[in-house]
Order: C-alpha cells, then structure tokens, then sequence
C-alpha cells in the first residue's frame, strides 16, 4: 500500500467530524467529574489557588511543570538570558572564539548554582573518559561509559557522590541527577566519535565545550559530538531567508502552549485523578479510556515545551538541534515512539544501527532492541515500573518485524495486491487501531502507574466488551485514517507525482484550418 493512496473526501470530513465529537464527549466527562470532585480528601493535597476569579483550583500533581514554571522559572530565565547575551556579543565581536566563550558561561553557571565540588566531579567523570578513548577500543568506551552511568543509578553509588556536592539550594537535587546522566551519555558518544576519528584524537577542550554547553546541560536534548562539532566551529554564521522570524514565531508558539496548559490544569484535573484508584472505578468507560489519553498527550507537551525553549536558545547559537518528539497523537507504530529525540538519536546511532544492520533479520532486530532497551533501562533508572515498560515496549517492536514478515509472505500479498490502493489503506488502519492503543497502554506504565494501567486495560478489554471495546477501536480508526491523510499530504508536498505527459498530435487530423466540406463528407 502506497502511502500517497487516496480516499474520498466525504469519507475523511467523517472521519474528522467523529474523531472531533469523540474528543469533546470524552473531555466533558472529565471536566464533570474535576468539578464534581474538587474537595475530595485525595485531592486536597494537589489542588493549590488558581484563578479565584473563575472559582477554579489547580492541578499542581506534577512537581516537574511546577518547578519550571514557578521554583525555577526565573532561574532559567535569568542563566539562558545572560548565555543569549554573551554569545550574541561573541559572535559579533570574535565568532572564531565562540565555542570558547560557551564552555567558560556554562562552567561559570554551573559553579555559581552548584559549587566546585560539583564542576569537579563532572570534570574527573570527563578526564576518565577521555582517557580511555584514546586506546580507540569502541567496546572498552562503551564499557565503561555504561558503568559510570550506572554509578548514578545504583546504591551506594549515588549517595557516594552526592555527598559531594553541598548547599541549601532547593534545585539541588533535581540539577545533581540531570546533568551527571546527561554529561555521561555525552562523554560516551565523544568517545565512540574519537575511536572512529582515523587522524590522532579529539582535545579534551572540545569535550568540555561539548559538556558545559548551558542549555543542554542539565536537562538536555543530546546532540551526538560529531554534529555539536561540525556545527560550533562552522565559519559561515549567516542565517537562511525568514529564520529569525521562525525562531521568533517558535519562541511564540512555546509560550501559548504553556498558557494553554495553565488553562487545562484548571479545569481538567488529569493528573490528580489517576492517583485516586477509588473515583477510578465510578468512573464511565468515556471518561477513563479518554483520561489515559489526554495524560499521554500531556506528557508530549511537557517534552516538547521544555525541548522546545532549548531549542530555541540553540538556533540563535547557529546550532541545529534534535527537533521535538513526535506528538503522540501521530504514533500509530511502536517504531516511531519516543518522547526524546536526542536520546532516540543517540541509541539508533551507537546502540540499535550497529547491532540491528538492515532490520530485516528477525534475530538481529531481537538482539539490536534488547541491548537498546537494555541501554534505556539503565538511562531511566532500574526499577519494577521501567522494566515492564521497557518489555511491552519492547515486544512491541519486534511484533511489528514479526507481522510485516508473516503478512509479505503468499496469500497476503496476492489478496492486498488485487485490492485497490484504498481498500488497502482502510484494511491496514484496522490494525493501526490495536497497535495505537497498544502503545497508550504500554507508554501508561511509565507516566502514570501499574494499577491505572491494568484498569484502563480492563475496562477497554473486559468490562467494556464488546460495545466500549468496538467504539473506543472504531474512533481510533478514523484517527489513524486522519493521521495517514496528514502523511499523505505532506508526501505529495515531499516528492509530488509526475504530471501526465502532454497528448501528441493527432498526425491523421488536416493541418488546414479551413477543412472542405466536401472531401470531409466523403472521408
């Protein structure tokens, strides 16, 4: 099936007109029982004062969008302001320097807010690696890239070296873990890079610069050292027609989002209600199926907002950074799910490529996944809820390889080949539908927790069946046939098909143009 097949028209302002009432029928549910529910016990200690105005309070439940925004709003304001600034003056003034000027910013900003001891341990964790990827043995890099990552996630490793960063400063926690995970998995591709180097090796100077790049520091995206290198010391720092107009607009776009989401928090309390296993169970089939949804939506705008204001800084640095993760809402396949594009970069690059060749064979896509995820669980943190997530996820994969295998082989591709291209199209959406809610379900393990995961999951399944379980699978259906419509589309604008060559000449007509009568008649 191609991907530019067609379908009618009236058949996609269907698609889009159920897609839209389910949406809303869906929301008003949930806004019924965030107002119906408000002064519950469980959710007093996540409501705070919100717009009094409207006699609204606020979903507060995620500590994460409330340190940005309120703890550590003005720091980060006041940190990528001052890099804007002196990066602005560099460029103007000495551009050849400019790298430079980022690496002694960003060591200052981190000293000033996390102290020497800190910069010391970051820099020693930089020195180790350096040093072994001047043996140039890939495996001995990654080797031990992965065992000082994981002296971050394991006991008594961890409290071994957060001892030795001291302070009252209430972002200390939160900016220790960020930026030791980060600088580890930017020390690893810096040593990988540097064994594939032919010539003699990298300076420990464009390490650093590298690492103490402030805006990807603490909380990322991760660019792989071969692109933060091409890119940092380019000499051409003149600018593509209306690109400061689309940083503009994107800066623009990123604080609506965060208005929009300050918005929802107060009349959909999303976040709040999934922590309550009681209010859970009263709840309609609508409401929760719709719930798990709009949560995993939530969670792409956290991440593409927070990757999104990075990514701005970056651009006016004349950097091309990782683009944001793809909203969930577009995903119908498990290949194309992740929620960070740097550290999805980073695994296709160093772990998934090299291990997975072609992805045709089914045991090296097996081996090429399990190292992957192997990689990830230890990123995120091993434990019970990561390890089930990473499994299903996981599985997920490797049954894509597995049915596109078992359904290229006789009969299948006869019976799709007689089919028109449409009739293709609508029969793949079909299984679109159970791969999507496969992915809410699997991805639900990570954000929210096991047990409203198994609820969803029976409600949809079990309880629900079989009129919940053909509604809910029929309103994704037509959200797949408008996400392939979008796909379609944009490769029409990609790569447009040909037009028709023009007809030839009819060599029999008369050339006159004047014909006789006559001789007309007779012919």
């Amino acid at each position: 099936m191609g991907i530019k097949a067609a379908l009618p028209k009236y058949e996609i302002y269907f698609y889009n007109t159920v897609l839209c009432l389910a949406l809303l029928w869906a929301t008003s549910w949930i806004f019924d029982v965030s107002s119906a529910n408000t002064n519950r016990k469980t959710f007093k200690s996540n409501m705070k004062p919100g717009w009094h105005y409207f006699g609204r309070k606020m979903d507060t439940a995620d500590f994460e969008w409330v340190m940005w925004f309120s703890t550590f709003r003005d720091h980060i304001l006041f940190a990528l302001s001052g890099h804007v600034l002196f990066a602005k003056l560099c460029t103007m003034l000495a551009p050849q320097y400019r790298s430079l000027v980022f690496l002694v910013y960003g060591v200052l900003a981190v000293w000033t807010s996390m102290g020497w001891t800190y910069v010391s341990l970051m820099l020693s964790h930089c020195i180790l690696l350096y040093s072994i990827s001047l043996v140039k043995i890939r495996w001995l890099c990654f080797v031990t890239g992965l065992c000082t990552l994981a002296s971050f996630k394991c006991e008594p490793f961890v409290s071994w070296q957060a001892g030795f960063v001291e302070g009252d400063f209430e972002l200390r926690h939160i900016l220790f873990y960020g930026g030791c995970g980060f600088t580890i998995m930017r020390c690893i591709s810096f040593a990988l890079e540097n064994c594939e180097r032919k010539d003699g090796n990298y300076s420990i100077l464009e390490l650093l610069k590298y690492n103490f790049y402030l805006p990807f520091f603490y909380f990322g995206p991760i660019m792989t050292f071969d692109q933060f290198y091409a890119q940092v010391n380019r000499c051409d720092m003149s600018r593509k027609e209306r690109e400061m107009w689309n940083i503009s607009l994107h800066g623009l776009m990123n604080l609506g989002i965060i208005i929009v989401v300050d918005v929802l928090f107060h009349f959909l309390y999303i976040l709040t209600i999934p922590t309550d296993l009681k209010l859970l169970k009263h709840l309609s089939d609508w409401a929760l199926v719709g719930l798990a949804y709009i949560n995993l939506v939530y969670d792409w705008v956290k991440a593409a907002v927070m990757f999104g204001v990075i990514s701005t800084v970056a651009r006016l640095d004349y950097l091309d950074p990782p683009k944001p993760p793809k909203c969930i809402t577009l995903l119908y396949v498990f290949s194309e799910t992740h929620f960070d594009r740097g550290i999805n970069d980073w695994l296709c690059k160093y772990v998934y490529n090299p291990l997975g060749g072609s992805h045709d064979s089914v045991r090296q896509e097996l081996m090429a996944t399990l190292c992957t995820y192997a990689v990830t669980i230890l990123w995120l943190g091993p434990c019970k809820v990561v390890l089930i997530w990473a499994f299903f996820n996981c599985f997920g994969l490797n049954f894509e390889l597995w049915t596109a295998k078992f359904f290229s082989m006789e009969p299948f591709t006869s019976f799709e080949t007689a089919m028109s291209a449409a009739g293709s199209r609508r029969l793949r959406a079909v299984f679109n539908a159970f791969n999507f809610w496969c992915i809410v379900l699997f991805n639900i393990l990570a954000l929210n927790s096991l047990d409203f995961a198994k609820m969803v999951a029976k409600r949809l399944l079990l309880k629900g069946f079989p009129l919940t379980t053909v509604l809910v699978l029929f309103v994704t259906y037509c959200l797949v046939q408008v996400i392939k419509e979008r796909e379609r589309r944009q490769a029409l604008t990609d790569d447009p098909d040909p037009e028709p060559p023009a007809p030839l000449p009819d060599m029999a007509a008369p050339t006159d143009a004047v014909s006789e009568p006559g001789k007309e008649k007779a012919e």
